[in-house]
Protein backbone atom coordinates (compact mmCIF):
# COMPACT_ATOMS: atom_id res chain seq x y z
CA UNK A 1 0.00 0.00 0.00
CA UNK A 2 2.80 1.95 0.82
CA UNK A 3 4.50 1.38 -2.14
CA UNK A 4 1.73 2.01 -4.33
CA UNK A 5 0.66 5.39 -2.91
CA UNK A 6 4.67 6.71 -3.53
CA UNK A 7 4.29 5.31 -7.06
CA UNK A 8 1.34 7.65 -7.41
CA UNK A 9 2.89 10.90 -6.07
CA UNK A 10 5.92 10.07 -8.31
CA UNK A 11 3.51 10.24 -10.99
CA UNK A 12 1.45 12.92 -10.27
CA UNK A 13 4.87 14.82 -9.58
CA UNK A 14 5.88 14.10 -13.03
CA UNK A 15 2.36 14.93 -15.15
CA UNK A 16 2.29 18.16 -16.63
CA UNK A 17 0.57 21.22 -14.27
CA UNK A 18 -3.08 20.82 -15.77
CA UNK A 19 -3.53 24.90 -17.24
CA UNK A 20 -6.60 26.40 -15.42
CA UNK A 21 -9.80 26.63 -17.30
CA UNK A 22 -10.69 29.79 -19.15
CA UNK A 23 -13.60 31.74 -18.13
CA UNK A 24 -16.43 31.46 -20.46
CA UNK A 25 -17.81 34.27 -21.38
CA UNK A 26 -21.61 34.62 -20.84
CA UNK A 27 -23.88 34.01 -24.22
CA UNK A 28 -25.18 37.53 -24.36
CA UNK A 29 -21.74 38.69 -25.70
CA UNK A 30 -22.24 36.75 -28.80
CA UNK A 31 -26.42 37.76 -29.08
CA UNK A 32 -28.07 40.90 -30.75
CA UNK A 33 -28.50 42.67 -28.05
CA UNK A 34 -24.49 42.96 -27.51
CA UNK A 35 -23.58 43.91 -30.73
CA UNK A 36 -26.36 46.96 -30.54
CA UNK A 37 -24.68 47.99 -27.34
CA UNK A 38 -21.27 47.77 -29.08
CA UNK A 39 -22.32 49.44 -32.04
CA UNK A 40 -23.74 52.61 -29.97
CA UNK A 41 -20.80 52.80 -28.60
CA UNK A 42 -18.23 52.90 -31.14
CA UNK A 43 -20.88 55.27 -33.12
CA UNK A 44 -20.50 57.52 -30.55
CA UNK A 45 -16.37 57.81 -30.33
CA UNK A 46 -17.02 58.09 -33.90
CA UNK A 47 -19.03 60.83 -34.03
CA UNK A 48 -17.65 63.08 -31.33
CA UNK A 49 -14.37 62.96 -33.00
CA UNK A 50 -15.55 63.67 -36.56
CA UNK A 51 -18.49 65.82 -35.98
CA UNK A 52 -17.01 69.37 -36.63
CA UNK A 53 -16.70 68.41 -40.71
CA UNK A 54 -20.53 67.12 -40.31
CA UNK A 55 -21.51 70.81 -39.05
CA UNK A 56 -19.23 71.93 -42.04
CA UNK A 57 -20.87 69.55 -44.63
CA UNK A 58 -24.28 70.98 -43.31
CA UNK A 59 -23.53 74.44 -43.55
CA UNK A 60 -21.82 73.75 -47.20
CA UNK A 61 -25.09 72.43 -48.76
CA UNK A 62 -27.20 74.94 -47.65
CA UNK A 63 -24.80 78.00 -49.43
CA UNK A 64 -26.18 78.56 -53.10
CA UNK A 65 -29.94 77.65 -52.59
CA UNK A 66 -32.50 80.35 -52.82
CA UNK A 67 -34.01 81.88 -49.39
CA UNK A 68 -37.68 82.80 -49.41
CA UNK A 69 -37.55 85.89 -50.41
CA UNK A 70 -35.19 84.62 -53.91
CA UNK A 71 -31.73 85.40 -52.82
CA UNK A 72 -29.32 83.53 -53.03
CA UNK A 73 -27.19 82.52 -49.52
CA UNK A 74 -23.43 83.53 -50.30
CA UNK A 75 -20.46 81.17 -50.76
CA UNK A 76 -17.87 80.02 -48.44
CA UNK A 77 -15.40 77.58 -49.22
CA UNK A 78 -14.93 74.28 -46.65
CA UNK A 79 -11.50 76.15 -44.96
CA UNK A 80 -13.60 79.75 -44.85
CA UNK A 81 -16.91 78.00 -43.13
CA UNK A 82 -14.61 76.32 -40.55
CA UNK A 83 -12.26 79.50 -39.85
CA UNK A 84 -15.59 81.01 -39.79
CA UNK A 85 -17.90 79.39 -37.26
CA UNK A 86 -14.67 79.07 -35.27
CA UNK A 87 -14.06 82.85 -35.17
CA UNK A 88 -17.60 84.16 -35.47
CA UNK A 89 -19.52 82.06 -33.50
CA UNK A 90 -16.58 80.14 -30.95
CA UNK A 91 -14.52 76.89 -31.57
CA UNK A 92 -17.12 74.93 -28.82
CA UNK A 93 -20.09 75.77 -31.42
CA UNK A 94 -18.12 73.04 -34.29
CA UNK A 95 -19.94 70.59 -32.10
CA UNK A 96 -23.39 72.48 -31.93
CA UNK A 97 -26.01 69.64 -31.95
CA UNK A 98 -23.75 66.46 -31.23
CA UNK A 99 -25.90 65.75 -28.53
CA UNK A 100 -28.74 65.17 -31.18
CA UNK A 101 -26.27 62.95 -32.87
CA UNK A 102 -25.81 60.94 -30.21
CA UNK A 103 -29.28 60.05 -29.76
CA UNK A 104 -29.52 59.33 -33.45
CA UNK A 105 -27.08 56.78 -33.23
CA UNK A 106 -28.57 55.62 -29.88
CA UNK A 107 -31.24 54.56 -32.16
CA UNK A 108 -29.78 54.27 -35.78
CA UNK A 109 -26.09 52.60 -35.54
CA UNK A 110 -27.25 50.03 -33.46
CA UNK A 111 -29.85 49.24 -35.90
CA UNK A 112 -28.70 49.16 -38.30
CA UNK A 113 -25.41 46.63 -37.20
CA UNK A 114 -27.98 44.03 -35.66
CA UNK A 115 -30.69 44.12 -39.20
CA UNK A 116 -27.31 43.51 -41.28
CA UNK A 117 -26.43 40.66 -39.00
CA UNK A 118 -29.62 38.89 -38.58
CA UNK A 119 -30.43 39.85 -42.46
CA UNK A 120 -26.88 37.94 -43.02
CA UNK A 121 -27.22 35.14 -40.24
CA UNK A 122 -30.89 33.75 -40.68
CA UNK A 123 -32.58 35.31 -44.10
CA UNK A 124 -29.02 34.42 -46.07
CA UNK A 125 -28.04 31.68 -43.37
CA UNK A 126 -23.75 32.17 -44.18
CA UNK A 127 -22.16 29.80 -42.40
CA UNK A 128 -19.58 31.49 -40.11
CA UNK A 129 -16.84 28.66 -41.22
CA UNK A 130 -16.95 30.01 -44.71
CA UNK A 131 -15.43 33.84 -45.40
CA UNK A 132 -17.47 34.04 -48.75
CA UNK A 133 -20.67 36.15 -49.06
CA UNK A 134 -21.88 36.83 -52.23
CA UNK A 135 -21.73 40.10 -53.23
CA UNK A 136 -26.02 40.73 -53.95
CA UNK A 137 -26.62 39.22 -50.78
CA UNK A 138 -24.24 41.90 -48.83
CA UNK A 139 -25.50 44.74 -51.09
CA UNK A 140 -29.33 43.35 -50.10
CA UNK A 141 -28.30 43.20 -46.57
CA UNK A 142 -26.59 46.55 -46.40
CA UNK A 143 -29.64 48.26 -48.31
CA UNK A 144 -32.25 47.10 -45.91
CA UNK A 145 -30.16 47.70 -43.03
CA UNK A 146 -29.93 51.43 -43.53
CA UNK A 147 -32.86 51.67 -45.26
CA UNK A 148 -34.89 50.88 -41.62
CA UNK A 149 -32.58 51.68 -39.63
CA UNK A 150 -32.92 55.55 -41.25
CA UNK A 151 -36.02 55.48 -40.95
CA UNK A 152 -36.99 54.86 -37.75
CA UNK A 153 -34.26 57.51 -36.70
CA UNK A 154 -35.60 60.31 -39.28
CA UNK A 155 -36.66 62.46 -36.51
CA UNK A 156 -33.46 63.05 -34.64
CA UNK A 157 -31.73 63.64 -37.73
CA UNK A 158 -34.19 66.59 -38.18
CA UNK A 159 -33.71 67.66 -34.96
CA UNK A 160 -29.84 68.22 -35.88
CA UNK A 161 -29.58 69.79 -38.53
CA UNK A 162 -32.08 72.27 -37.09
CA UNK A 163 -29.78 72.60 -34.75
CA UNK A 164 -26.37 73.19 -36.59
CA UNK A 165 -28.04 75.95 -38.76
CA UNK A 166 -29.10 77.71 -35.79
CA UNK A 167 -25.61 79.73 -35.27
CA UNK A 168 -25.30 80.98 -38.73
CA UNK A 169 -29.00 81.81 -38.56
CA UNK A 170 -28.31 84.42 -36.09
CA UNK A 171 -24.97 85.91 -37.68
CA UNK A 172 -26.97 86.60 -40.60
CA UNK A 173 -29.43 89.02 -38.75
CA UNK A 174 -31.97 86.34 -38.54
CA UNK A 175 -34.33 85.34 -35.69
CA UNK A 176 -33.48 81.92 -33.69
CA UNK A 177 -35.37 79.61 -34.91
CA UNK A 178 -34.94 77.27 -32.00
CA UNK A 179 -33.88 77.06 -28.55
CA UNK A 180 -32.59 73.71 -27.84
CA UNK A 181 -33.13 70.08 -28.33
CA UNK A 182 -36.74 70.19 -26.73
CA UNK A 183 -37.43 73.66 -27.87
CA UNK A 184 -36.85 71.91 -31.75
CA UNK A 185 -38.63 68.81 -30.99
CA UNK A 186 -41.73 71.08 -29.63
CA UNK A 187 -41.79 73.55 -32.81
CA UNK A 188 -41.80 70.75 -35.53
CA UNK A 189 -44.30 68.33 -33.30
CA UNK A 190 -46.74 72.03 -33.04
CA UNK A 191 -46.62 72.51 -36.62
CA UNK A 192 -46.46 69.38 -38.18
CA UNK A 193 -46.93 66.42 -35.72
CA UNK A 194 -45.91 62.74 -36.20
CA UNK A 195 -45.91 63.54 -39.92
CA UNK A 196 -43.83 66.88 -39.44
CA UNK A 197 -40.96 64.51 -37.10
CA UNK A 198 -40.25 62.65 -40.72
CA UNK A 199 -40.01 65.19 -42.89
CA UNK A 200 -37.49 64.67 -45.65
CA UNK A 201 -37.17 61.29 -44.29
CA UNK A 202 -37.63 59.81 -48.07
CA UNK A 203 -34.30 61.39 -49.43
CA UNK A 204 -33.17 60.52 -45.91
CA UNK A 205 -33.75 57.16 -45.78
CA UNK A 206 -32.58 56.85 -49.98
CA UNK A 207 -29.33 58.44 -48.31
CA UNK A 208 -28.92 55.97 -45.31
CA UNK A 209 -29.48 52.83 -47.71
CA UNK A 210 -26.60 54.22 -50.75
CA UNK A 211 -24.68 55.18 -47.54
CA UNK A 212 -24.89 51.41 -45.96
CA UNK A 213 -24.63 49.65 -49.08
CA UNK A 214 -21.10 51.63 -49.46
CA UNK A 215 -20.37 51.19 -45.69
CA UNK A 216 -21.79 47.75 -44.16
CA UNK A 217 -21.20 45.93 -47.69
CA UNK A 218 -17.88 47.52 -48.47
CA UNK A 219 -16.43 46.71 -45.52
CA UNK A 220 -17.44 43.34 -44.61
CA UNK A 221 -16.43 42.37 -48.10
CA UNK A 222 -13.28 44.20 -48.51
CA UNK A 223 -12.14 42.83 -44.89
CA UNK A 224 -12.80 39.07 -46.36
CA UNK A 225 -11.85 39.93 -49.79
CA UNK A 226 -8.03 40.80 -47.87
CA UNK A 227 -7.90 38.10 -45.53
CA UNK A 228 -8.66 35.49 -48.78
CA UNK A 229 -6.54 36.39 -50.52
CA UNK A 230 -3.44 37.62 -48.41
CA UNK A 231 -1.77 35.85 -45.43
CA UNK A 232 -3.03 38.56 -43.52
CA UNK A 233 -5.46 37.49 -40.12
CA UNK A 234 -8.01 39.52 -38.52
CA UNK A 235 -5.92 42.25 -37.43
CA UNK A 236 -6.18 46.34 -36.87
CA UNK A 237 -4.12 46.67 -40.51
CA UNK A 238 -7.00 44.81 -42.18
CA UNK A 239 -9.42 47.15 -40.31
CA UNK A 240 -7.78 49.97 -41.23
CA UNK A 241 -7.55 49.15 -44.87
CA UNK A 242 -11.32 47.81 -44.75
CA UNK A 243 -12.89 50.76 -43.22
CA UNK A 244 -11.16 52.95 -45.61
CA UNK A 245 -12.38 51.69 -48.89
CA UNK A 246 -16.00 51.93 -46.60
CA UNK A 247 -16.01 55.58 -45.99
CA UNK A 248 -14.55 56.62 -50.08
CA UNK A 249 -17.42 54.13 -51.15
CA UNK A 250 -20.11 55.36 -48.74
CA UNK A 251 -19.44 59.08 -48.88
CA UNK A 252 -19.74 58.69 -53.66
CA UNK A 253 -22.75 56.89 -53.44
CA UNK A 254 -24.89 59.14 -50.23
CA UNK A 255 -23.40 63.02 -50.84
CA UNK A 256 -26.21 63.59 -53.91
CA UNK A 257 -28.70 62.15 -51.06
CA UNK A 258 -27.91 63.59 -48.68
CA UNK A 259 -27.01 67.06 -50.09
CA UNK A 260 -31.22 66.98 -50.90
CA UNK A 261 -32.20 65.80 -47.22
CA UNK A 262 -30.51 68.65 -45.84
CA UNK A 263 -32.15 71.41 -47.58
CA UNK A 264 -35.32 69.41 -47.79
CA UNK A 265 -35.21 69.14 -44.03
CA UNK A 266 -33.51 73.06 -43.05
CA UNK A 267 -36.59 74.66 -45.36
CA UNK A 268 -38.62 76.85 -43.37
CA UNK A 269 -42.51 75.90 -43.10
CA UNK A 270 -45.63 77.28 -42.78
CA UNK A 271 -48.32 77.06 -39.83
CA UNK A 272 -49.43 73.78 -41.95
CA UNK A 273 -46.28 72.55 -41.71
CA UNK A 274 -45.49 72.35 -45.50
CA UNK A 275 -42.12 73.60 -47.10
CA UNK A 276 -42.03 77.20 -48.24
CA UNK A 277 -39.13 76.00 -50.76
CA UNK A 278 -39.46 72.80 -51.47
CA UNK A 279 -42.56 70.64 -52.02
CA UNK A 280 -41.32 66.94 -51.90
CA UNK A 281 -37.70 66.18 -52.04
CA UNK A 282 -37.59 65.47 -56.11
CA UNK A 283 -38.98 69.06 -56.46
CA UNK A 284 -35.65 69.57 -54.41
CA UNK A 285 -33.73 67.78 -56.76
CA UNK A 286 -35.49 69.97 -59.79
CA UNK A 287 -35.03 72.84 -58.25
CA UNK A 288 -31.19 72.42 -57.55
CA UNK A 289 -30.40 71.57 -60.81
CA UNK A 290 -32.15 74.36 -62.68
CA UNK A 291 -30.56 76.86 -60.61
CA UNK A 292 -26.89 74.87 -59.76
CA UNK A 293 -26.49 72.31 -62.00
CA UNK A 294 -25.52 68.62 -61.69
CA UNK A 295 -22.39 69.76 -59.32
CA UNK A 296 -24.56 70.98 -56.65
CA UNK A 297 -25.71 67.49 -55.98
CA UNK A 298 -22.07 66.83 -54.62
CA UNK A 299 -21.69 70.36 -52.73
CA UNK A 300 -19.76 69.22 -49.03
CA UNK A 301 -17.82 65.93 -51.05
CA UNK A 302 -14.44 66.93 -49.45
CA UNK A 303 -15.70 67.26 -45.65
CA UNK A 304 -18.24 64.28 -46.31
CA UNK A 305 -15.26 62.09 -47.44
CA UNK A 306 -13.06 63.45 -44.93
CA UNK A 307 -15.37 62.95 -42.30
CA UNK A 308 -16.83 59.22 -43.48
CA UNK A 309 -13.13 57.87 -43.87
CA UNK A 310 -12.03 58.92 -40.74
CA UNK A 311 -15.35 57.65 -39.13
CA UNK A 312 -15.24 54.38 -40.88
CA UNK A 313 -12.29 53.97 -39.47
CA UNK A 314 -12.89 54.97 -35.54
CA UNK A 315 -16.25 53.19 -35.69
CA UNK A 316 -14.89 49.76 -37.39
CA UNK A 317 -11.80 50.07 -35.09
CA UNK A 318 -13.38 50.63 -31.87
CA UNK A 319 -15.97 48.13 -32.37
CA UNK A 320 -13.78 45.23 -33.53
CA UNK A 321 -11.59 46.51 -30.36
CA UNK A 322 -14.85 46.29 -28.21
CA UNK A 323 -15.48 43.28 -29.83
CA UNK A 324 -12.41 41.26 -29.20
CA UNK A 325 -12.39 42.72 -25.23
CA UNK A 326 -15.58 40.85 -24.63
CA UNK A 327 -15.12 37.74 -26.48
CA UNK A 328 -17.60 37.90 -28.91
CA UNK A 329 -17.09 37.28 -32.48
CA UNK A 330 -16.13 39.75 -34.47
CA UNK A 331 -17.06 40.83 -37.57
Amino acid sequence: MVVFGALSNRLASEMPPVPPAKPEFPKFVDSLWCVYIVSVVAAWNAEFITYPLDLIKTRLQIQGELNKNGEKVPYRGMFQTAVGIGTEEGIHKLWQGVHAAFIRHLIYSGTRIITYKALKENAFKQNAADPYFPLWKSAICGVSAGAFAQYIASPTDLLKVQLQMEGRRRLMGLPPRVHGLWDAFRQVWSKGGVRGLWKGSVPNVQRAALVNLGDLTTYDLAKRFIMRHTSLSDNHFVHVMASCCAGFVAASMGTPADVIKTRVMNQPLDDRGRGLLYSSSIDCLKKTLQTEGAPALYKGFVPIWMRMAPWSLSFWLTYEEVVSLVGAKSW
